[in-house]
């Protein structure tokens, strides 16, 4: 290793670096205001108070960061494996030994101030591991090994942190999937992910109405799965007379059916709904065969399995999700307005924020906050005490810095010499961004809430830490591209 690429100064993006020290007291700032108190006042500095440890976390992760930087970079290529298999068993442990706290077993208690959450650490683990397995010689990702050994990787994990009911911190490795994909994954897969996400809201959101024996989600949902796959028959085969005879198609029976209607005929929209999607899968498989091709073969498993899956989501959501997990996407889907229970945190989010304004109200000036109005203000929800105190300008200034960073991450990651750097790169900037996403849309009711927290801004050892060696170990392998 020469001197310049062993020199910290020399070598290290300081862009990413300056963003970080902004950030971590950007967010330190935003927890004392979070977590003020008129009757019991604490500097910023006491340790009895929540700014006070978040500051000595702050010193740990700092520290911690150096000494990251100043390790061989080699070590994470060569450790990424037992770094992953520690953190898996270490969750295993979890699920054993950690006592209940909020009704989830995913905290270790090492004193009565200081609790860690394995499954923060074990991000990067995974983007470890992950980087090491697809920087392997003649690697190829379009295969069913690799593909098996990869969806392992990231399953396994999330198996077990949601059974140590920890959803929220399961859902974050979904976000691999969008490395996976800047790596050779087929869009088809993104898309058919977001399909799902949209059938799953269509499905639900309209279930209460029945429309024969199915009700008016599952309709609307053939609907969607119809038009999405005359779309995908001229993306994949530009054949625009078969997309025409499905959309004109089903167009011309859903319209002769609802004349027949008006004439006081009842009519089964669940039969007609099913027939119209049978009529063109068979299109589908007829076509296949008669061009022998396997894109029409394809179309037809798709919209198959799409309908698999829309009849599955009602199971789902009354058999899987918890009691406080359907309530919660029911209120975010404006189906209940429970303001006094489930939908509390995000109305009183929502008040904090919009009374801040376009300048706020001025630190620690907030009402809203520091009459504790709302739950978790300092941890999930801090994102309201900026809306509140600083404003419109201060939430933007939030999201620009957050998203500078994430951006900045994704171009060095680009840069990248090796596919180690580029693969775990990519995996740490799409962590930050489906944490930034994800928390902002819950904490102004775009989204259910899942308890993730907001990079360096929620307070909690845990998060900063492990958010810190995340970063650092990927501006160490940046600072040795040059030398590799």
């Amino acid at each position: 290793m020469n001197k310049e690429d062993d020199h910290i100064t020399g070598s290290v993006d300081w862009i990413i670096l300056v963003l970080y020290f902004l950030l971590i007291i950007g967010g330190w700032l935003s927890i004392y205001g979070a977590s003020y108190d008129y009757d019991h006042v604490t500097s910023l500095f006491d340790l009895s108070g929540r700014a006070g440890m978040q500051l000595v976390w702050m010193g740990i992760s700092i520290a911690v960061g150096f000494i990251l930087l100043k390790l061989d970079s080699n070590l994470y290529d060569i450790l990424a494996y037992f770094i992953y298999a520690f953190f898996i068993a270490l969750l295993i442990v979890t699920i054993i030994i950690a006592p209940d706290i909020k009704g989830s077993r995913s905290w270790l208690v090492i004193t009565d101030s200081i609790r860690l959450q394995p499954a923060e650490f074990t991000k990067f683990a995974v983007a470890l591991a992950i980087a090491r397995f697809m920087n392997s010689y003649n690697f190829k990702l379009l295969t069913a090994k690799n593909l098996l050994i990869l969806s392992t990787m990231i399953i396994l994990p999330m198996i077990l942190i949601m059974l140590q009911k920890e959803t929220g911190s399961a859902l974050v490795f979904t976000a691999f999937i969008l490395v996976l994909y800047r790596e050779g994954l087929p869009g088809m897969v993104l898309f058919s992910g977001v399909c799902a996400v949209v059938l799953f809201i269509l499905g639900l959101k309209y279930s209460d109405v029945d429309l024969g024996f199915l009700t008016m989600g599952e309709c609307i949902s053939i609907l969607f799965i119809i038009i999405v796959t005359a779309i995908l028959t001229v993306n994949f085969r530009k054949d625009y007379r078969t997309a025409a005879y499905i959309l004109l198609g089903t167009a011309i029976y859903g319209g002769i059916c609802y004349i027949i209607s008006l004439f006081d005929v009842y009519i089964n929209w669940g039969i007609i709904s099913i027939t119209a999607i049978c009529a063109i899968v068979i299109y589908l498989l007829i076509t296949a065969a008669r061009e022998w091709s396997k894109t029409y073969l394809f179309l037809a498993i798709f919209a198959i399995s799409c309908i698999g899956y829309v009849s599955s989501v009602n199971y789902v959501f009354t058999d899987v999700l918890q009691s406080h997990q359907q309530i919660r996407i029911k209120v975010s889907l404006g189906m209940e307005d429970d303001l006094m229970g489930a939908g509390y945190n995000v109305n009183q989010s929502k008040i904090a924020i919009g009374s801040g304004g376009a300048l706020g109200k001025g630190f620690l000036n907030g009402t809203q906050t520091k009459l504790k109005y709302v739950p978790e203000q300092d941890t999930d929800f801090i994102f309201c005490t900026v809306g509140e105190e600083q404003g419109f300008l201060g939430s933007v200034l939030v999201l620009l810095g957050l998203g500078s960073l994430i951006m900045r991450i994704f171009f060095l990651a680009e840069r990248q010499k090796n596919t180690f750097g580029r693969v775990y790169g990519y995996g740490v900037g799409c962590i930050f961004l489906f944490h930034l996403s994800i928390n902002v849309g819950m904490v102004i009711g775009l989204l259910p809430v899942i308890g993730i927290p907001l990079p360096f801004f929620s307070y909690g050892g845990s998060s900063i830490l492990a958010f810190t060696i995340l970063l650092f170990i990927f501006l160490r392998l940046d600072m040795a591209r040059k030398r590799r």
